[in-house]
């Protein structure tokens, strides 16, 4: 099948082991430090005839951050950043979608980081629809937003002797996503 004879509409679930939560951060003002979330789960329900009906839940699980080095994974856990022991979640609730054009959406919802909550805007670009090998119906999507980390209190930050701050105050989060069309026969 291709993706003209899919039908888009209904409710799809993130596959996590396929979908990548990111973000991106300066370090130091010179490198890119990259990281993601392990533990994500999230659906959509997609009603096309009335976009304004559409529906995305996402949650992440804090603790799961994982930026390839245990010790700053664990820093970021800490009350400096995540403080993951109060504030186990990161969610986003999008209320309202819009297409701009062909295959390409803006999503504006909720991001809530440590107990702060702020409307945000997301662009998608949909990547593809098929069934796959095993005759499941699959979506994917890419997308990134840019951040202010301080207005979700993430303030941690060191300057550095010649001026400059360890860690960028700006934040790019990194989405690639795929999704399962949720189906009555796959249960």
């Amino acid at each position: 099948m291709t993706d003209t004879e899919l039908d888009l509409n209904g409710t799809w679930d993130i596959d996590p082991g396929h979908s990548r939560f990111g973000f991106s951060a300066k370090h130091a003002m010179i490198t890119t430090v990259r990281g993601s979330f392990n533990d994500v789960a999230g659906e959509f329900v997609v009603d096309l005839d009335d976009l304004s009906a559409t529906r995305v839940q996402v949650t992440l699980q804090a603790a799961s951050v994982d930026t390839r080095n245990a010790q700053r994974d664990e820093h970021l856990r800490s009350g400096d950043f995540f403080e993951v022991e109060r504030f186990p979640t990161i969610t986003f609730v999008g209320s309202n979608v819009e297409e701009i054009h062909e295959g390409a959406y803006i999503v504006t919802g909720d991001l809530t980081i440590r107990d702060v909550t702020q409307t945000i805007t997301v662009p998608l670009e949909m990547t593809g629809v098929m069934v796959d090998a095993f005759g499941i119906t699959r979506a994917g999507f890419e997308g990134s937003r840019r951040v202010k980390r301080r207005d979700f209190g993430l303030e941690w930050n060191m300057p550095m002797d010649k001026g400059g701050v360890l860690v960028s105050e700006k934040i790019d989060l990194e989405f690639e996503i795929s999704a399962v069309k949720r189906d009555a026969q796959q249960g």
